[in-house]
Protein backbone atom coordinates (compact mmCIF):
# COMPACT_ATOMS: atom_id res chain seq x y z
CA UNK A 1 0.00 0.00 0.00
CA UNK A 2 2.83 2.39 0.82
CA UNK A 3 4.52 1.75 -2.54
CA UNK A 4 1.31 2.51 -4.43
CA UNK A 5 0.84 5.73 -2.48
CA UNK A 6 4.38 6.87 -3.29
CA UNK A 7 3.80 6.11 -6.99
CA UNK A 8 0.62 8.21 -6.98
CA UNK A 9 2.44 11.06 -5.24
CA UNK A 10 5.34 10.97 -7.72
CA UNK A 11 2.91 10.97 -10.63
CA UNK A 12 1.05 14.00 -9.27
CA UNK A 13 4.25 15.93 -8.51
CA UNK A 14 5.55 15.15 -12.00
CA UNK A 15 2.32 16.52 -13.48
CA UNK A 16 2.60 19.82 -11.59
CA UNK A 17 6.33 20.24 -12.30
CA UNK A 18 6.01 19.48 -16.02
CA UNK A 19 2.74 21.28 -16.78
CA UNK A 20 2.45 24.03 -14.14
CA UNK A 21 6.06 25.11 -13.53
CA UNK A 22 6.59 23.93 -9.93
CA UNK A 23 10.25 23.72 -8.86
CA UNK A 24 12.18 22.64 -5.80
CA UNK A 25 12.16 23.63 -3.01
CA UNK A 26 8.37 23.27 -3.02
CA UNK A 27 6.42 25.97 -1.16
CA UNK A 28 3.65 24.64 1.10
CA UNK A 29 1.01 27.09 2.36
CA UNK A 30 -0.55 25.76 5.57
CA UNK A 31 -3.66 26.80 7.47
CA UNK A 32 -4.33 26.36 11.19
CA UNK A 33 -6.24 23.11 10.83
CA UNK A 34 -3.33 21.40 9.10
CA UNK A 35 -0.79 22.60 11.69
CA UNK A 36 -3.07 21.35 14.48
CA UNK A 37 -3.42 17.96 12.77
CA UNK A 38 0.37 17.59 12.51
CA UNK A 39 0.83 18.21 16.23
CA UNK A 40 -2.17 16.12 17.25
CA UNK A 41 -0.92 13.04 15.35
CA UNK A 42 2.76 13.74 16.18
CA UNK A 43 3.84 14.11 12.54
CA UNK A 44 7.06 15.92 13.38
CA UNK A 45 9.27 17.43 12.11
CA UNK A 46 6.75 18.75 9.61
CA UNK A 47 9.25 19.73 6.91
CA UNK A 48 10.72 16.21 6.74
CA UNK A 49 7.25 14.62 6.63
CA UNK A 50 6.18 16.90 3.76
CA UNK A 51 9.50 16.36 1.96
CA UNK A 52 8.98 12.59 2.10
CA UNK A 53 5.46 12.98 0.73
CA UNK A 54 6.48 15.27 -2.16
CA UNK A 55 9.87 13.73 -2.90
CA UNK A 56 11.85 16.97 -2.53
CA UNK A 57 12.81 19.75 -0.11
CA UNK A 58 10.01 22.05 1.06
CA UNK A 59 9.42 25.43 2.69
CA UNK A 60 6.36 25.86 4.93
CA UNK A 61 4.44 29.17 4.92
CA UNK A 62 1.56 30.86 6.68
CA UNK A 63 -0.06 34.21 5.84
CA UNK A 64 -0.30 37.68 7.37
CA UNK A 65 -1.28 41.17 6.08
CA UNK A 66 1.55 43.26 4.64
CA UNK A 67 0.68 46.42 6.63
CA UNK A 68 0.09 44.85 10.04
CA UNK A 69 3.04 42.44 9.97
CA UNK A 70 5.46 45.26 10.87
CA UNK A 71 3.43 46.92 13.64
CA UNK A 72 1.36 43.99 15.00
CA UNK A 73 3.25 40.75 14.25
CA UNK A 74 0.69 38.60 16.12
CA UNK A 75 -2.20 39.72 13.93
CA UNK A 76 -1.58 37.29 11.09
CA UNK A 77 -4.55 35.82 9.26
CA UNK A 78 -3.89 32.15 10.05
CA UNK A 79 -2.32 32.89 13.42
CA UNK A 80 -5.18 35.19 14.37
CA UNK A 81 -7.65 32.43 13.66
CA UNK A 82 -5.68 29.97 15.81
CA UNK A 83 -5.53 32.55 18.61
CA UNK A 84 -9.30 33.00 18.50
CA UNK A 85 -9.90 29.24 18.86
CA UNK A 86 -8.77 29.23 22.50
CA UNK A 87 -6.24 27.49 24.73
CA UNK A 88 -6.73 24.09 23.07
CA UNK A 89 -4.87 25.44 20.02
CA UNK A 90 -2.09 27.19 21.98
CA UNK A 91 0.53 24.62 21.01
CA UNK A 92 -0.47 24.89 17.35
CA UNK A 93 -0.26 28.67 17.62
CA UNK A 94 3.30 28.51 18.97
CA UNK A 95 4.35 26.09 16.20
CA UNK A 96 2.79 28.26 13.48
CA UNK A 97 4.71 31.32 14.64
CA UNK A 98 7.98 29.61 13.65
CA UNK A 99 6.89 29.15 10.04
CA UNK A 100 7.69 31.45 7.12
CA UNK A 101 5.08 34.04 6.17
CA UNK A 102 3.51 34.66 2.78
CA UNK A 103 2.58 38.28 2.18
CA UNK A 104 -1.12 39.15 1.76
CA UNK A 105 -2.38 42.10 -0.29
CA UNK A 106 -5.21 43.06 2.07
CA UNK A 107 -4.60 45.52 4.87
CA UNK A 108 -6.91 44.13 7.56
CA UNK A 109 -7.00 40.62 8.92
CA UNK A 110 -9.36 38.17 7.19
CA UNK A 111 -10.38 34.61 7.82
CA UNK A 112 -7.85 31.92 6.90
CA UNK A 113 -10.00 30.62 4.01
CA UNK A 114 -10.44 34.01 2.34
CA UNK A 115 -6.79 34.93 2.97
CA UNK A 116 -5.46 31.73 1.37
CA UNK A 117 -7.90 32.21 -1.51
CA UNK A 118 -6.52 35.71 -2.14
CA UNK A 119 -2.92 34.47 -2.00
CA UNK A 120 -3.61 31.68 -4.50
CA UNK A 121 -5.56 33.95 -6.86
CA UNK A 122 -6.86 32.74 -10.22
CA UNK A 123 -3.88 30.71 -11.38
CA UNK A 124 -1.56 30.23 -8.35
CA UNK A 125 1.24 32.39 -9.77
CA UNK A 126 3.48 31.75 -6.72
CA UNK A 127 3.23 27.94 -7.13
CA UNK A 128 2.03 27.04 -3.63
CA UNK A 129 1.03 23.58 -2.41
CA UNK A 130 -2.05 24.18 -0.22
CA UNK A 131 -2.12 22.04 2.94
CA UNK A 132 -5.49 22.07 4.73
CA UNK A 133 -7.94 19.80 6.52
CA UNK A 134 -10.91 21.84 5.30
CA UNK A 135 -12.77 19.64 2.77
CA UNK A 136 -14.77 22.56 1.35
CA UNK A 137 -11.61 24.57 0.72
CA UNK A 138 -10.00 21.61 -1.06
CA UNK A 139 -13.12 21.16 -3.19
CA UNK A 140 -13.01 24.85 -4.08
CA UNK A 141 -9.35 24.73 -5.13
CA UNK A 142 -9.97 21.71 -7.37
CA UNK A 143 -11.56 24.15 -9.81
CA UNK A 144 -8.51 26.42 -9.84
CA UNK A 145 -5.77 25.41 -12.35
CA UNK A 146 -2.37 24.49 -10.94
CA UNK A 147 -3.24 24.14 -7.21
CA UNK A 148 -1.98 20.88 -5.63
CA UNK A 149 -3.71 19.94 -2.37
CA UNK A 150 -2.28 18.17 0.69
CA UNK A 151 -4.25 16.77 3.62
CA UNK A 152 -3.59 14.49 6.57
CA UNK A 153 -5.31 11.26 7.51
CA UNK A 154 -4.36 9.98 10.98
CA UNK A 155 -0.55 9.82 10.95
CA UNK A 156 -0.10 9.92 7.13
CA UNK A 157 0.00 12.74 4.59
CA UNK A 158 -1.68 12.50 1.19
CA UNK A 159 -1.35 14.51 -2.02
CA UNK A 160 -4.53 14.68 -4.07
CA UNK A 161 -4.38 13.73 -7.73
CA UNK A 162 -4.98 16.54 -10.29
CA UNK A 163 -8.69 17.08 -10.82
CA UNK A 164 -10.43 16.60 -14.17
CA UNK A 165 -10.74 20.38 -14.53
CA UNK A 166 -7.00 20.90 -14.03
CA UNK A 167 -6.10 18.18 -16.54
CA UNK A 168 -8.49 19.63 -19.13
CA UNK A 169 -7.05 23.10 -18.57
CA UNK A 170 -3.51 21.80 -19.22
CA UNK A 171 -4.65 20.04 -22.43
CA UNK A 172 -6.34 23.17 -23.76
CA UNK A 173 -3.29 25.29 -22.89
CA UNK A 174 -1.03 22.90 -24.81
CA UNK A 175 -3.34 23.01 -27.84
CA UNK A 176 -3.34 26.81 -27.78
CA UNK A 177 0.46 26.88 -27.70
CA UNK A 178 0.65 24.49 -30.66
CA UNK A 179 -1.44 26.79 -32.91
CA UNK A 180 -0.32 30.08 -34.41
CA UNK A 181 -1.62 33.38 -33.13
CA UNK A 182 -3.13 36.01 -35.43
CA UNK A 183 0.06 38.07 -35.33
CA UNK A 184 2.23 35.08 -36.26
CA UNK A 185 -0.14 34.20 -39.11
CA UNK A 186 0.07 37.73 -40.52
CA UNK A 187 3.88 37.74 -40.30
CA UNK A 188 4.00 34.40 -42.12
CA UNK A 189 1.85 35.72 -44.97
CA UNK A 190 4.03 38.82 -45.30
CA UNK A 191 7.16 36.67 -45.46
CA UNK A 192 5.61 34.42 -48.14
CA UNK A 193 4.75 37.47 -50.27
CA UNK A 194 8.29 38.82 -49.95
CA UNK A 195 9.80 35.48 -50.98
CA UNK A 196 7.47 35.20 -54.00
CA UNK A 197 8.32 38.75 -55.07
CA UNK A 198 12.08 38.09 -54.85
CA UNK A 199 11.76 34.84 -56.85
CA UNK A 200 9.79 36.63 -59.60
CA UNK A 201 12.35 39.40 -59.70
CA UNK A 202 15.25 36.92 -60.01
CA UNK A 203 13.51 35.01 -62.82
CA UNK A 204 12.87 38.27 -64.72
CA UNK A 205 16.51 39.30 -64.36
CA UNK A 206 17.66 35.88 -65.59
CA UNK A 207 15.45 36.13 -68.71
CA UNK A 208 16.83 39.56 -69.54
CA UNK A 209 20.38 38.27 -69.24
CA UNK A 210 19.64 35.39 -71.63
CA UNK A 211 18.12 37.70 -74.22
CA UNK A 212 21.10 40.05 -74.08
CA UNK A 213 23.54 37.17 -74.42
CA UNK A 214 25.56 38.40 -71.50
CA UNK A 215 25.66 37.14 -67.91
CA UNK A 216 25.62 39.62 -65.08
CA UNK A 217 27.47 39.11 -61.84
CA UNK A 218 24.29 38.02 -60.10
CA UNK A 219 23.49 35.39 -62.74
CA UNK A 220 27.05 34.05 -62.57
CA UNK A 221 26.76 33.74 -58.81
CA UNK A 222 23.44 31.89 -59.05
CA UNK A 223 24.87 29.46 -61.64
CA UNK A 224 27.90 28.88 -59.47
CA UNK A 225 25.67 28.15 -56.47
CA UNK A 226 23.61 25.66 -58.47
CA UNK A 227 26.73 23.83 -59.66
CA UNK A 228 28.12 23.78 -56.14
CA UNK A 229 24.85 22.37 -54.81
CA UNK A 230 24.93 19.65 -57.46
CA UNK A 231 28.46 18.71 -56.48
CA UNK A 232 27.56 18.62 -52.82
CA UNK A 233 24.63 16.29 -53.35
CA UNK A 234 25.24 12.58 -52.88
CA UNK A 235 25.52 10.71 -56.17
CA UNK A 236 24.75 7.00 -55.87
CA UNK A 237 26.64 4.59 -58.10
CA UNK A 238 24.50 1.99 -59.85
CA UNK A 239 25.56 -1.59 -59.27
CA UNK A 240 26.12 -3.56 -62.46
CA UNK A 241 26.59 -7.27 -63.10
CA UNK A 242 30.23 -8.28 -62.90
CA UNK A 243 32.03 -11.10 -64.74
CA UNK A 244 33.29 -14.26 -63.08
CA UNK A 245 36.49 -14.31 -61.10
CA UNK A 246 39.29 -15.24 -63.58
CA UNK A 247 41.26 -17.03 -60.85
CA UNK A 248 38.39 -19.44 -60.17
CA UNK A 249 37.85 -20.34 -63.86
CA UNK A 250 39.50 -23.31 -65.63
CA UNK A 251 41.96 -22.57 -68.39
CA UNK A 252 40.96 -23.68 -71.90
CA UNK A 253 42.99 -26.61 -73.33
CA UNK A 254 44.30 -26.30 -76.93
CA UNK A 255 42.70 -28.71 -79.46
CA UNK A 256 44.82 -31.39 -81.25
CA UNK A 257 44.77 -30.80 -85.04
CA UNK A 258 46.54 -34.14 -86.02
CA UNK A 259 43.50 -36.29 -85.22
CA UNK A 260 41.29 -34.08 -87.28
CA UNK A 261 43.69 -34.30 -90.26
CA UNK A 262 43.74 -38.10 -90.16
CA UNK A 263 39.96 -38.34 -90.09
CA UNK A 264 39.60 -36.24 -93.23
CA UNK A 265 39.53 -38.20 -96.58
CA UNK A 266 39.52 -36.85 -100.07
CA UNK A 267 36.92 -38.03 -102.59
CA UNK A 268 37.54 -38.48 -106.28
CA UNK A 269 35.95 -35.13 -106.94
CA UNK A 270 38.36 -33.45 -104.59
CA UNK A 271 35.84 -33.09 -101.75
CA UNK A 272 36.90 -33.91 -98.27
CA UNK A 273 34.73 -36.07 -96.11
CA UNK A 274 35.06 -36.82 -92.45
CA UNK A 275 35.15 -40.47 -91.46
CA UNK A 276 32.85 -41.66 -88.80
CA UNK A 277 34.99 -43.33 -86.19
CA UNK A 278 32.07 -45.08 -84.51
CA UNK A 279 31.07 -46.81 -87.71
CA UNK A 280 34.63 -48.03 -88.31
CA UNK A 281 34.82 -49.43 -84.82
CA UNK A 282 31.53 -51.29 -85.23
CA UNK A 283 32.71 -52.85 -88.51
CA UNK A 284 35.99 -53.98 -87.03
CA UNK A 285 34.20 -55.68 -84.15
CA UNK A 286 31.84 -57.52 -86.54
CA UNK A 287 34.74 -58.76 -88.71
CA UNK A 288 36.52 -60.13 -85.65
CA UNK A 289 33.43 -62.05 -84.56
CA UNK A 290 33.00 -63.57 -88.08
CA UNK A 291 36.62 -64.75 -88.23
CA UNK A 292 36.30 -66.42 -84.82
CA UNK A 293 33.18 -68.29 -85.98
CA UNK A 294 34.89 -69.59 -89.11
CA UNK A 295 37.71 -70.95 -87.04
Amino acid sequence: MRVKKQKRHRKAVRFYTACCGFREPFKVLCDGTFVHHLLLNKITPADIALANALGGPVKIFTTRPWLLMYFFPLLRCVLGELRSLGDSYAESLNAARNLLTARCDHEKRKSAVSCITDVIGENNSDHFFVATQDAELRKKFQKVPGVPLIYGLRNALFLEQPSAFQQQFVRSAEEDRSHMTDLEYKLLNVKKKNVAFEEAKDSADANEDKNDGTLTVQAIQTNFRKKRDLKDTVQFKRKRAKGPNPLSCKKKKPRDNTNNAASVKENGNGDTTVRSRNRKRKRSRKSKNVSKANV
